[in-house]
């Protein structure tokens, strides 16, 4: 998948060594692309992530390299201002997003004084506008996961 100059390489495995052979194969191909369209790869910018729901005592590390320099594994990445985690829960992506609309609403608050502050129509024009859009961004990508989540909370509360 490809957005702009960034570049994301999903893989699909049985193993965690399936996938880094897939990997590093695709990697090779797509290198050897650039390099006919004149362009490079920059190692040093570029990460990988496994993402893996496996609860078994296997190596979580994956190796994948770039021109021969292996590329640094994460835990989280955050692409196109989602932050998405190696277990795809996005628990951080959505604290992030709720620390921000924080800081609107107590924007908000302070200029919706009772006696002399904004409008209620402006008000809902600002929430509409900053507010409501930092909550929905990316929603398909992640609102499987809070719905997993709210599952499991209220199966714990029985």
């Amino acid at each position: 998948m490809a957005f702009g100059d960034d570049l994301i390489l999903m893989i699909r495995a049985d193993s965690i060594r399936e996938a880094e052979n897939i990997a590093n194969v695709e990697m090779g191909k797509i290198t050897m692309r650039a390099e006919n369209n004149k362009t490079k790869f920059n190692e040093e910018k570029s990460q990988v992530m496994l993402i893996t729901s496996r609860k078994r005592k296997e190596q979580k590390e994956i190796f994948v390299y770039i021109n021969n320099k292996a590329i640094i594994q994460l835990q989280k990445l955050k692409y196109l201002r989602i932050i998405f985690d190696n277990e795809l829960l996005f628990r951080e992506h959505i604290n992030y997003v709720a620390d921000k609309c924080k800081k609107l609403i107590f924007q908000l608050a302070k200029a919706a004084n009772l006696n002399w502050g904004l409008s209620h129509k402006a008000l809902q024009i600002i929430y509409l506008e900053r507010i409501q859009p930092l909550l929905i961004y990316g929603a398909p990508v992640w609102i499987k996961a809070i719905r997993k989540e709210t599952y499991k909370a209220k199966l714990l509360r029985v």
